[in-house]
């Protein structure tokens, strides 16, 4: 799948594009397979589509990336959007898009440029449980 598909894709189903080598990242993919039950969410390892990676600014490499309605956010506002999705009291965490996106953003970059130090990383990405590869893309 190409960039421009996977933003047309992204009109039907959200897609999170993640850091498949970063355990930090990876618990957050897992973290939200359980929660998204109406598996609303498709999900690629930046690593399976250089694409995306190569379509983000250079300073910005250290996120994980929501293509949503032919948009892309990154940073702290991928976790505002996806908690929309969610049920129970999720969404109540909306609520942090009043914060000022510099602050998010810096407490945001703050764990990514030390998610392998803190969390570690693998050589390679971990595949998926098989009962939900099919939200897997680029596999």
């Amino acid at each position: 799948m190409i960039y421009n598909e996977l933003l047309q894709f992204s009109h039907k189903h959200p897609i999170l594009a993640y850091d498949g080598v970063c355990i930090l990242c990876d618990g957050y993919v897992k973290w939200l397979l359980k929660r998204d039950k109406q598996e609303i969410f498709r999900y690629v390892a930046l690593q399976n589509m250089p694409e995306i990676k190569a379509a983000l600014p250079t300073s910005d490499n250290d996120t994980v990336v929501l293509f949503k309605n032919g948009k892309m956010y990154t940073h702290s506002d991928v976790g505002i959007m996806i908690t929309k999705y969610l049920g129970g009291l999720w969404p109540v965490l909306s609520v942090f898009i009043y914060l000022p996106k510099f602050i998010r953003d810096k407490v945001y970059r703050i764990i990514a440029t030390n998610r392998y130090r803190w969390f570690g990383k693998v050589d390679s990405c971990i595949l998926p449980d098989p009962a939900k590869q099919h939200l897997f893309l680029g596999l």
